[in-house]
């Protein structure tokens, strides 16, 4: 059984021709308020609330994939949702990332989960660090990108996880019940 993927409770800020020092400001004021992320590039603020929604389907991805992992003998480091910056330029949390074989200064995989807010301009975030490949997943489905010369092609699969079947991922992840969704998932891979 599937979920409805409906867009609630989370809200959507963007404004303009903000500066870093702005920004900084922004920041410092929201930095005692749970349940908000603020994302900073070039110029560009957003201010974004974290819903139920989003939280679900992050939680389910990560898990998802960490059992993929281990079924697959990946070594890999989950770096969660910390904080990657260029200063002056850029700052933001993807909702998850990952090394692989070995811990990194700069994400393999960045994953969005993208419930009100998010286009392919956010991608620009990602290149001003050289992610090697970013995932959105929006309304039920992921799309992938690779960081090819500079720029980012949409890829059907992704070069990280080149065995991964993305869309029984994406099935996975509408499943009503996450301990369905595991299983239904592990017993793809063993």
């Amino acid at each position: 059984m599937s979920q409805t993927v409906i867009e609630t409770d989370n809200q959507h800020f963007i404004k303009q021709s903000i500066t870093w020092e702005q920004f900084k400001a922004v920041q410092s004021a929201f930095a005692e308020i749970g349940g908000v992320r603020l994302m900073y590039c070039e110029g560009v603020l957003e201010i974004v609330g974290i819903g139920r929604l989003h939280e679900m389907i992050c939680t389910l991805l990560g898990m998802l994939l960490g059992q993929y992992f281990m079924l697959k003998r990946i070594r890999f480091v989950s770096t969660g949702a910390y904080t990657q910056s260029v200063k002056g330029l850029t700052e933001f949390q993807a909702d998850l990332s990952y090394n692989f074989d070995m811990e990194k200064e700069i994400s393999t995989l960045c994953i969005e989960v993208v419930v009100t807010s998010g286009n392919l301009t956010k991608l620009r975030k990602y290149q001003l660090l050289a992610i090697p490949e970013v995932w959105f997943w929006k309304e039920g489905e992921i799309s992938i990108f690779c960081l090819q010369d500079g720029n980012y092609v949409k890829m059907q699969s992704s070069l990280c996880l080149p065995d991964l079947n993305i869309d029984h991922l994406e099935e996975c992840l509408l499943m009503d019940s996450q301990l369905d969704a595991m299983l239904a998932f592990s017993d793809r891979y063993k």
